[in-house]
């Protein structure tokens, strides 16, 4: 591939996978030992709110036990390199992106070291406990809940990530299964614009059809290889070494 101007990067579980952390669909249907509809729904919020409570408590705490991988420090090199445009839309509530020193980031299903207030709207740095009813420092009404986008909401930022996809030379989708949509169409929107589009993951996506290329293998071997070959033919960022 030439160099491009500006790259999209779309990343899904299969890169946090690498450094312990489950992915979303797991072949017994069950995501860290619940169904979606237990967890990550409006309706189970209202239904049982100790148990989705709980369940992001006990993934909010596992993130201390681990680490960013290659995968993620290579995009992090990526992003304080790279002298044209670049997002990295993720779609893991992680903040493994965010520790590799990863900056030009948008978190499109939310982040599990936030909290959201269900009343004002207000999303508030969260990394203990976060128990039903407890009041939001903002408008202290008690609503906060976990910032997570569930099932039958809105992801985050969409108009920019739409955008920024519409406007890319280049489209990356890397450790997605290509089953969950708006993140699923990406591709398509690439496409539609004329921009060219790679895959990286361990296994051929539900969308790989769409892509222009496909390489499969870990996201710690492909991605630095990619970022490796992507930075060489862009040339040194001045941007960089300031």
């Amino acid at each position: 591939m030439a160099s491009p101007r500006s790259i999209v990067v779309l990343t899904g579980a299969g890169i946090s996978a690498e450094s312990g952390l489950a992915t979303f669909r797991g072949p017994d249907g069950l995501w860290e030992g619940h169904h979606v509809e237990q967890v990550c729904t409006p309706q189970a919020l209202a239904r049982d709110p100790a148990t989705v409570h709980r369940f992001y408590d006990a993934r909010r705490a596992a993130l201390s036990q681990v680490e960013p991988n290659a995968a993620h420090r290579a995009l992090a090199r990526l992003d304080a390199e790279w002298p044209g445009d670049l997002v990295i839309v993720t779609q893991n509530v992680d903040d493994l992106h965010e520790r590799a020193g990863a900056r030009r980031l948008i978190h499109m299903h939310g982040e599990l070291l936030s909290a959201l207030c269900a009343s004002c709207g207000a999303r508030e740095p969260w990394a203990g406990q976060l128990d039903p009813g407890m009041p939001c420092p903002a408008c202290d009404a008690p609503a906060l809940r976990p910032d997570i986008v569930f099932f039958g909401e809105m992801p985050y930022a969409m108009d920019r990530i739409e955008g920024a996809i519409a406007a890319a030379d280049l489209f990356v989708s890397i450790g997605t299964s290509g089953a969950v949509y708006p993140a699923a169409g990406f591709v398509q929107t690439a496409r539609y614009a004329g921009g060219r589009t790679l895959e990286l993951n361990l296994e051929p996506s539900a969308g790989s059809a769409l892509f222009d290329e496909s390489r499969l293998g870990p996201a710690s071997l492909l991605v630095p290889a990619w970022v490796e070959e992507t930075l060489a033919v862009a040339g040194p960022n001045p941007a960089a070494a300031r």
